[in-house]
């Protein structure tokens, strides 16, 4: 029987940790502190569902081939994860962003019929699933000699706007310094890149008015989403988006930046500290995630195609919007894992339509909506 691991409680594996638990007969959660772990499974009392205290020795003794190992550890463990994984003949999966480290393993993978899905999420997750329906749609329609316009923006925010329009769930560190890291896309039929705090945008969905600015390396995903190579990309981005005020609430970081100086990590580390205090979440405190994915596509400057997808998910508690939108797609490609539902080899999310529409069953499941077509 395969056994499932799930490796990190952090915040945003609760709920999917809490439905696995439910419906597998073999689940361990391991994690540092053994009492969150024991508390992501308060709610089942089953001989073969445990938690366990993390160690590296322990778990390599204890998997089996053909296990599923989760990995919500830092990004920067992941890849010594996948190669235990390898070594030991099991599954693995994450929500991270695929590295070129695990890419490389995709032939040894296929070689031993495993499966290292990745990226599925939300961003990258969800993101991608509206992406590939769009795409396929669009394909449907045969149109001859279009230019396309797609835009994927994501944010999590707080539910009730703060004067600094946002709050931390884990250290500030990261998401200041993933401001400074270059970003690419493509805007009139060129290809930019930028320093995504200096090209912050407007966008208005759903009727809200909202910020945004571009993230990584939005071009790989052209080929990722199965675009049309006869199609001519006017814009294609994949970015995040903020509250309206964001952009001024944040000028001192900004500026910080700017100025580029030679203890700028020590000044990021003080700011971390200072930003933690003054705005994490407070326990139970409601947080938001928007979610918009939208393809249009034109002829002789007309548009013939236009169709997107949406969701705005609120949650609190052990249920933060985040924490579900992320572990529970997780969950589901356990399922799927679980089934011999996804190919062997390292991937990320699935394109195929079915495997898709079980995805977003789970998530209607658990009440939250997407709209298509908004």
């Amino acid at each position: 029987m395969q056994h499932v691991h799930w490796l990190g409680t952090g915040l945003s594996s609760i709920p999917g940790i809490r439905r696995l638990a439910e419906s597998l007969e073999y689940f361990t959660v391991w994690n540092r502190t053994l009492e969150k772990a024991e508390a992501s499974l308060s709610h089942v009392n089953k001989s073969n569902v445990k938690a366990k205290q993390f160690d590296s020795d322990d778990i390599i003794s204890t998997i089996k081939p053909g296990d599923i190992i989760i990995s919500q550890l830092p990004a920067n463990k992941h890849f010594e994860i996948a190669k235990m994984c390898l070594d030991k003949n099991c599954h693995f999966a994450s929500t991270s962003y695929l590295s070129e480290e695990i890419k490389n393993l995709d032939f040894y993978a296929k070689e031993k019929e495993l499966t290292f899905i990745n990226e599925v999420g939300l961003d990258p997750g969800i993101d991608h699933f509206f992406s590939h329906l769009l795409v396929k749609d669009l394909k449907e329609k045969n149109l001859k000699n279009i230019s396309v316009i797609y835009q994927s923006y994501c944010g999590g925010f707080p539910a009730t706007p703060n004067n600094f329009r946002y709050k931390f769930s884990w250290s500030p560190a990261g998401v200041i310094k993933a401001l400074n890291n270059d970003a690419k896309f493509i805007n009139n039929f060129k290809t930019n890149t930028v320093t995504p705090y200096k090209n912050i945008s407007n966008i208005s969905i759903n009727n809200e008015s909202y910020e945004s600015y571009p993230n990584r390396d939005s071009t790989p995903y052209i080929k990722e989403y199965n675009f049309d190579k006869d199609w001519k990309i006017d814009e294609f981005v994949r970015g995040t988006l903020r509250l309206n005020g964001w952009k001024n609430a944040w000028s001192e970081i900004f500026n910080m930046l700017d100025k580029k100086s030679s203890n700028i990590d020590e000044q990021i580390s003080k700011k971390s500290e200072e930003l933690w205090k003054q705005n994490q979440y407070l326990e139970n405190e409601e947080d938001r995630v928007v979610l918009y994915v939208k393809l249009i596509a034109k002829q002789n400057n007309k548009e013939v195609y236009k169709n997107s997808y949406f969701l705005d998910e609120k949650g609190s508690g052990e249920n933060t919007a985040m924490g579900k939108l992320v572990s529970l797609t997780l969950s589901a490609s356990i399922d799927l894992m679980l089934e011999n539902k996804l190919k062997p080899g390292v991937q990320a999310a699935p394109h195929d339509k079915d495997a898709i529409n079980y995805y977003f069953s789970i998530l209607n499941q658990n009440n939250i909506k997407i709209k298509n077509n908004l």
